[in-house]
């Protein structure tokens, strides 16, 4: 298209508008495998935006894409038109009425946030994917949504009272529940919006009355008894309503409109049903089988004991949390390697109740020779139960190499009698080719999905891809189930519909289409019209991995690119600060796609894949994904893939200084070491230059730092030498240790922080430990942190030289800098070469943070608490984000305890926003600040002056200072000024 018509476009909306590279290679992809690059990205402000945009895709002959998260997984947010994301802007809850059990929202609004909102009320909405922490009402909708409790709550289209949206001619419309009357009086022309509306309804009507329709809908669309159904346009539900069955529920097109993926109308205000909130209490039982055949049979039993759920989770997927470094510590409720866990769930207002219906269920299940261990999980667990079970999606595309568990046939439903016959025969089916399946999720429902390994770079992969769907397709309609139980028809679904309820149904269902969307505008190719199923992925056929010369390994991914293949686009990055944890801090913020974890992924894997250039980093649209990436590590542990793309990032920095340069404020900040080496020949001077308010702001203007953004200054002495002076005075007196560690002096306490360093040496030394800093080169973190992954490898490779044979379980080596020690653990491993990679290993596992060490001494009985004052104490503590992404801030609270009466509270905040150099940056500390203001300001501010604030990040101190005006200490300086 010509771009000055689409500068127009742009021109004309009050929201944004973008057709630059860089927007549409992050919006042509969502979590499935497909690929396809959109003409254009727009974000609406109104609905007079919307407007605007179809009248334009009208007169252009393109068309939109409606879209919220982008969790979808049978493509329905990919296409070649204009993606219209709405879950920056439609994002209000509008009203809510407690007495009628009804909110009303827009399309963006994130579920588990519609419940938080909620709760106050003693309200609930039921459907829970388990993408809720991300996924909107409107995604919701489209794809008619439920989730692990649909035994209770059913699906979204069960909930869905009214909507109002924009019709595909630009006309605003609501629909909701008809009488009889009203709805003749639609069909007359009588209260609609205009001639379009009028004949949607008069279509309808016509449709529907005809009697063999009639019975050819009820013969051939999937059983009524399968709850979860999206096959097609739910025409067989319009028909169980009262205009054409006597007796039945009023007329509502909103049953139509859930499911229809955005093909018919664009939503921009919904209204739902909500249930009161849950019992209180929950119970999950854990029953461990041999088989997936034998947990199938079980749930069969569970079922008659009335559960809140029935999930399943096969020993692929149990594997898998194996190595997951969050979801290892959510099996402490598995015992041995089970083929199969079925976790039943029950809800009830006591624990009693619950034991008691847990028992009854055991025995039922023990009388049916089911099962061989029962645990029952009850309080605070059942939520890291239920995160290792939603965790599946992404912890499956682990698998190394370039066979992935694909969706292709994930979604089948049946009657869940039907059930273990069907997965008997689907197992079959795959022996057949040799396939193997991954099977997880809703076995209470009749569901389960069901993933094969399969690789579609390859022409065989890619055959095999559509000749298993097919396969698949011939047994679903065998039982009469539906081939979508939730994640709906898109792309992956849509060819086989006219097999799946015939020919003379599938007109009715283009019927449909035809009339409410006459010019084919609102996302097409999805449900009717689809393409060939196994066209437009993300990888095609006979596609080679190219192998790069890079400087990190990526030797467990297989490479740089695998590495970033391994985001299959779940959108857990796409979380905010009220579901907590820290992946991605600066989406917390800007709400915008290109700030994801899957943002960059995608950037790298598609230039790297498709780039025609000698250095295929050299491009500036991985450059613009990756500005706001601020290293936090939060990924590395948080995304279920473990995508890292701190390294990734450092690695592409790399390679792009390589073809572009390196800037003079990189080079300074990388070098941070050592200009704070020469500065401490004369500390004095360069505090005064410093602390100067007109030489600092010429600097900070020179070099490009905020100008509200305090400096760090130098201490009078450096630790290092501070330390040689109280060797020589600690060998004039006659002192006896316990026991013999090593201090790891980072760049940043050796020359920044060093009162924090003396105190973490007399503390260790009135607890009994022989100090000791051995020699040693920096980390390497602010190499790393600016891409100089090259110098960062060396200085790696020096310090295990340096340091293998002197570091052991019985002399650690102890770091104050969480982010500096945490580098022998992170990124040695996968720079330093071949030749020292064992050498790497050994040291890494005893390398600790300071709490770490107390904590492991305290457990061990080896620190004596009554050492310590026994004042009363609050504590607010701020954890490193490096700290909860590779190790946890459980150490840092339970060392802060030592002292009987310190109360510890952990803020729950992400990143604090600093992140190194990144909040010192003039164009960056917008966001930095608006960052720290997410979760930890407010909680610093509102802390009274007697609570002390701990942070061991020196990054996240310098932050909280100058984001709030406090001061917070190290959790080192904390004890030490508890001691008596």
């Amino acid at each position: 298209m010509n771009p000055e018509k689409l500068k127009h476009i742009a021109s004309q909306l009050e929201g944004e508008f973008h057709f630059d590279n860089t927007m549409r290679t992050l919006y042509a992809t969502d979590a499935s495998a497909y690929r396809e690059k959109p003409l254009a990205v727009a974000f609406p402000k109104n609905a007079s935006d919307i407007k605007k945009l179809i009248w334009f895709a009208r007169a252009e002959g393109t068309s939109l894409i409606p879209r919220t998260a982008g969790t979808s997984l049978a493509g329905q947010v990919v296409g070649s038109g204009i993606v219209v994301d709405v879950s920056r802007t439609f994002t209000q809850i509008l009203e809510v009425n407690p007495a009628e059990s009804w909110v009303r929202v827009q399309p963006g609004v994130i579920r588990d946030e519609l419940n938080l909102f909620l709760r106050p009320h003693g309200l609930y909405f039921g459907p829970e994917t388990s993408t809720a922490n991300r996924a909107m009402i409107g995604g919701m909708v489209g794809n008619n949504s439920c989730g692990s409790n649909s035994i209770v709550y059913g699906s979204a289209r069960e909930h869905l009272l009214s909507v109002k949206a924009i019709l595909s001619d630009g006309t605003e419309a609501e629909f909701g529940a008809l009488t009889l009357t009203e709805f003749e009086a639609k069909c007359r022309g009588e209260n609609t919006s205009g001639d379009l509306e009028t004949r949607i309804y008069q279509a309808t009507k016509a449709m529907l009355s005809h009697g063999p329709t009639q019975e050819n809908i009820r013969a051939e669309f999937p059983k009524p008894s399968i709850q979860r159904r999206n096959t097609g346009y739910a025409i067989d539900l319009l028909l169980e309503t009262e205009p054409f069955t006597a007796g039945k529920e009023p007329f509502n097109f909103c049953k139509l409109i859930a499911g229809s993926e955005g093909t018919l109308a664009f939503l921009t205000e919904i209204k739902l049903h909500v249930n009161p909130l849950p019992p209180k209490e929950i119970g999950l039982l854990c029953v461990h089988c041999e088989t997936v055949d034998e947990s199938l049979r079980a749930n069969l039993v569970a079922l008659r004991h009335n559960p809140s759920a029935s999930e399943l989770m096969d020993h692929y997927v149990l594997e898998c949390t194996k190595t997951n470094i969050e979801q290892s510590q959510n099996r402490f409720f598995v015992q041995g390697d089970p083929g199969a866990i079925l976790v039943v769930e029950l809800t009830d207002h006591t624990q009693a109740a619950i034991q008691e219906r847990a028992q009854a269920l055991v025995q039922d299940l023990q009388k049916n020779q089911l099962g061989y261990h029962f645990p029952l999980v009850l309080g605070p667990d059942t939520k890291k139960v239920w995160n290792l079970r939603k965790a599946g999606l992404g912890l499956l595309s682990n698998i190394p190499g370039d066979a992935k568990p694909v969706a292709v046939i994930e979604d089948t439903a049946v009657d869940v009698e039907d059930l273990p016959e069907f997965i008997r025969e689907f197992n079959l089916t795959l022996e057949q080719y040799n396939l193997y399946c991954v099977h997880y999720a809703h076995a209470g429902s009749g569901e389960l999905h069901l993933r094969p390994i399969i690789n579609l770079k390859t022409e065989e992969g890619n055959k095999l891809f559509r000749d298993i769907a097919t396969e698949i397709a011939h047994l679903v309609k065998k039982y009469r189930g539906s081939l979508s139980g939730e994640h709906g028809d898109g792309r992956l679904r849509g060819e086989f519909i006219p097999f799946m309820i015939g020919e003379e149904n599938y007109r009715l269902v283009e019927e449909v289409k035809r009339v409410w969307d006459p010019g084919n505008l609102f996302n097409p190719g999805k449900i009717v019209n689809t393409p060939s199923m196994n066209s437009s992925l993300r990888y095609e056929p006979g596609q080679e991995t190219p192998e790069f010369d890079t400087v990190f390994k990526f030797h467990q991914a297989g490479g740089v690119l695998r590495a970033a293949e391994l985001c299959n686009g779940s959108g857990d990055c796409r979380k905010t600060h009220l579901t907590g944890g820290t992946m991605c801090p600066s989406y917390m913020v800007t709400r915008h796609e290109r700030d994801t974890t899957r943002a960059r992924a995608n950037a790298v894997r598609e230039f790297l894949t498709r780039s025609t250039k000698a250095n295929r980093f050299d491009h500036h649209e991985i450059k613009e994904a990756m500005d706001l990436c601020i290293s936090c590590k939060g990924c590395k542990s948080e995304c279920p893939s473990n995508v890292d793309v701190a390294k990734l990032k450092a690695e592409f920095q790399q390679h792009y200084y390589d073809a572009n340069g390196i800037p003079f404020r990189t080079r300074l900040i990388a070098n941070f070491n050592n200009a704070n080496k020469l500065a401490s020949l004369l500390p004095g001077a360069y505090n005064l230059l410093f602390k100067n308010k007109l030489t600092a702001h010429l600097f900070k203007k020179s070099v490009g730092f905020a100008p509200k953004r305090s400096l760090p200054l130098l201490h009078a002495t450096t630790l290092k030498s501070w330390f040689k002076k109280h060797q020589r005075e600690r060998a004039e007196k006659s002192s006896s240790f316990k026991k013999k560690v090593y201090l790891f002096c980072d760049e940043f306490t050796n020359y920044n922080d060093t009162p924090i360093g003396q105190k973490a040496v007399l503390l260790l030394e009135r607890l009994g430990y022989e100090v000791v800093i051995p020699e040693h080169e920096e980390s390497g973190r602010t190499y790393l942190s600016k891409g100089f992954v090259r110098e960062a490898k060396k200085l790696a490779q020096r310090n295990v030289a340096l340091l293998h044979k002197l570091i052991s379980a019985e002399t650690p080596l102890i770091g104050i800098e969480p982010s500096c020690i945490l580098t022998f653990r992170d990124e040695y491993l996968d720079l330093v070469d071949a030749d020292q990679l064992e050498d790497a290993k050994s040291l890494s596992i005893h390398c600790l943070q300071f709490d770490e060490f107390i904590a492991r001494e305290l457990l061990n009985k080896n620190i004596d608490p009554s050492l310590f004052k026994d004042e009363e104490r609050q504590v607010k503590l701020h954890g490193h984000c490096h700290q909860k992404a590779l190790s946890s801030v459980l150490y840092t609270q339970q060392m802060l305890t030592l002292p009987k009466n310190y109360k510890v509270e952990v803020i729950p905040s992400g990143c604090c926003g600093m992140a190194g150099s990144f909040g010192y940056e003039a164009e960056h500390f917008d966001v930095s600040m608006a960052i720290g203001e997410l979760v930890l300001f407010p909680s610093v501010r509102a802390a009274g002056e007697e609570v002390i604030i701990a942070a061991p990040g020196t990054s996240c101190r310098h932050q909280i200072h100058d984001g709030t005006g406090k001061n917070a200490k190290h959790p080192i300086e904390v004890l030490y000024e508890a001691l008596k």
